[in-house]
């Protein structure tokens, strides 16, 4: 049952990504472009992302057990280190260039392109290094 949950929570991720037009690069880098052609949709998708995990975690904590499995996986580390840092700025520089971050990309694949496919290429890479030069 954690699998099929796990399925169709990314179904509908995709799903309200290609909805919210999330897909679309241009769109991604117009909202970038404050000084030009700003378009503000992805401030309205990450605001309701953001009220949709707040009444997550609230339901969340008032429940003594998760629906579908043992025991809730929250995150636990609460400081800042260089590596976070580090890697926030390398997502930030990633999702600027290409104008997709893993989510949509993933969710475009069905409509491949070359750049599309340059940026999911350096991302496994990145992925891979990171993993090979991890010191945790």
């Amino acid at each position: 049952m954690k699998v099929i949950i796990g399925y169709l929570a990314g179904l509908l991720f995709g799903l309200g990504l290609a909805i919210g037009g999330m897909t679309d690069p241009a769109r991604v880098l117009n909202f970038l472009d404050v000084s030009g052609a700003w378009d503000p949709t992805l401030l309205c998708v990450l605001g309701g992302a953001v009220v949709t995990t707040f009444i997550g975690y609230q339901l969340a904590f008032k429940r003594s057990n998760p629906l579908f499995t043992e025991k809730f996986q929250l995150p636990t580390r609460r400081d800042l280190d260089g590596r976070l840092m580090g890697g926030a700025a390398l997502f930030g520089i990633g999702w600027g260039l290409s104008g997709y971050c893993p989510g949509p990309a993933f969710a475009s694949m069905a409509g491949l392109t070359t750049p599309l496919a340059a940026m999911l290429v350096a991302m496994v890479a990145g992925w891979w290094l990171a993993r090979r030069f991890s010191t945790q």
